[in-house]
C-alpha cells in the first residue's frame, strides 16, 4: 500500500537541483541588469544576499523561495528608474532558458511513480511559462497531470491554495497527497492544505531547516518512492 495518491512537486530545488541551475545563471542575469557595471552589480547583489565572489547564493537571501514579481520587486530596490515590469518579463525569459540540472534521472523515476496509478503535479512559484518551459526541456512536462506557477490563478505558496487546486483536479484528497520541496514555504503550504509533506535537500535548506515541517526529510526525490512504501 503507498501513503499516497498523489504527489505535488515544487520545481526548483527539488526536480532540480537549485544550486546547479541557478547560481550560475543569477551572476549572469545580475551582470545583464547591472549593464556589466561592477558597482551596480554589487548592489543588486547585496538586496539579493547573493555572493559574487563565489557566484552563489547566501542562506539568507530573501528570493530563494520568491515569485517571480516579488524577485523583480527586491532587485528594483538596487535598480532605480527601472519599472518593476521590466524586470519581471526580462527574468521570466531568462529564466526559461537556464540551464537545468535535474536532481535525478527524471523520466525513469517519473515512470516509476505513474506505474504506481500516482497523479502527479507541479506547483512552483516560478511563473508558469517558466515552469512549462523547463518542463519541456527535461523532456518531462507529459509525465505531469497539473503544472502551476504563482500566476496560474490559485495563488503561491506558503498559501495552501495551489496545493488544494491541485487536490481537486485529480479529485483526490488532501490527505492523500505528498507536497514535496526544498523550501519552508512548501512544506507551510503543504501542511496548511492538510497534505503530507516531505522535505529534500537539493535546495539551499538544510535538514534543521526543513524536519520541524516534514514527515520525512530525504537527500533528494530519488528516495520518495520508497517512502512512499512506508
Amino acid at each position: 500500500m503507498s501513503r499516497a495518491d498523489g504527489v505535488l512537486f515544487d520545481k526548483d530545488g527539488t526536480l532540480f537541483d537549485f544550486h546547479a541551475t541557478w547560481s550560475g545563471w543569477t551572476y549572469d542575469a545580475i551582470r545583464h541588469l547591472a549593464n556589466g557595471e561592477a558597482r551596480v552589480m554589487a548592489r543588486i547583489a547585496e538586496v539579493a544576499q547573493y555572493d559574487l565572489e563565489a557566484r552563489a547564493f547566501r542562506p539568507t537571501s530573501p528570493i530563494i523561495a520568491c515569485t517571480n514579481r516579488e524577485v523583480a520587486e527586491c532587485l528594483a530596490q538596487a535598480l532605480p528608474g527601472r519599472a518593476i515590469d521590466e524586470i519581471e518579463t526580462y527574468l521570466m525569459l531568462s529564466a526559461a532558458e537556464a540551464p537545468l540540472a535535474p536532481a535525478v534521472p527524471l523520466a525513469p523515476f517519473l515512470d516509476g511513480l505513474a506505474a504506481r496509478g500516482l497523479r502527479l503535479g507541479v506547483m512552483t512559484n516560478d511563473t508558469e511559462y517558466g515552469a512549462r518551459a523547463h518542463l519541456t526541456t527535461a523532456g518531462i512536462l507529459g509525465h505531469f497531470h497539473f503544472v502551476a506557477g504563482f500566476d496560474s490563478g490559485h495563488g503561491a505558496k506558503p498559501a495552501p491554495g495551489p496545493l488544494l487546486a491541485f487536490a481537486r483536479a485529480m479529485v483526490l484528497e488532501p490527505d492523500r497527497v505528498v507536497m514535496v520541496g526544498d523550501s519552508a514555504h512548501d512544506l507551510i503550504a503543504g501542511r496548511a492544505a492538510g497534505m503530507q509533506t516531505v522535505g529534500v535537500l537539493t535546495g539551499t535548506a538544510v535538514e534543521a531547516d526543513l524536519a520541524p515541517l516534514a514527515d520525512a526529510v530525504l537527500p533528494d526525490i530519488g528516495y520518495l518512492p520508497d517512502w512512499l512504501l512506508g
